[in-house]
């Protein structure tokens, strides 16, 4: 009889803490959820829309060959709107997402948030802001490399915006990685404008 009550009781000290740890599981998985969340719609709240204009191309239009290896490869007009408040600086990225390997045509960075423009030929005649920083292409370059497509189909060329909360540790000629990684968790707003090139006769 006493080993029928102490096997009842075991049974019901397992069942017990069968229990506690389901609920246990469940607050943590709640928990998990929550944070998930909150972190989702953080990110989402510095995903402000930032606008970026051109003077030398139309968002979803052919890029003039000035700008590109077929012509002088200038770098182009770019314009945007006053960043939010808190920016310390802006961070452009250009690539070309349709190259077999993702492609970096420019990266410029720490621009000052007072400046709103760039004019044509900033990054290829030394126009660009005072204090800000270029970083090193696909080219293997300083500065702007033009579009240059292999024949074929023509490629999209995404130029965006950054604006952030800090101003980056980053010398001079740093790749995109780093770039990306020192911007990481710092974006306030974004905007991008998008061009396209076919090369010449292809």
């Amino acid at each position: 009889m006493k080993e029928r009550t102490r096997a009842a009781k075991a049974r019901m000290t397992a069942r017990a803490a069968a229990a506690v740890a389901i609920m246990f599981a469940v607050c943590l998985a709640a928990l998990f959820v929550v944070s998930h969340g909150e972190s989702a719609s953080a990110h989402e709240q510095t995903g402000a829309k930032l606008r970026l204009e051109s003077s030398s191309f139309a968002d979803g239009s052919a890029i003039p060959s000035r700008f590109t290896c077929d012509g002088t490869d200038e770098s182009p007009d770019l314009h945007w709107a006053s960043p939010p408040a808190g920016t310390r600086s802006l961070a452009i990225v250009m690539n070309d997402p349709d190259a077999p390997i993702e492609f970096t045509h420019w990266l410029a960075y720490n621009i000052v948030p007072g400046v709103h423009g760039l004019p044509a030929g900033a990054s290829t005649h030394g126009g660009m802001p005072q204090g800000s920083g270029e970083g090193t292409n696909s080219f293997g370059r300083f500065g702007y490399g033009g579009p240059c497509p292999p024949p074929g189909k023509p490629h999209h060329y995404v130029f965006r915006l950054y604006a952030l909360n800090v101003r980056l540790d980053l010398p001079t000629g740093a790749g995109r990685r780093q770039l990306e990684s020192a911007m990481n968790s710092h974006l306030l707003a974004q905007g991008q404008i998008v061009g396209i090139y076919r090369r010449a006769g292809q």
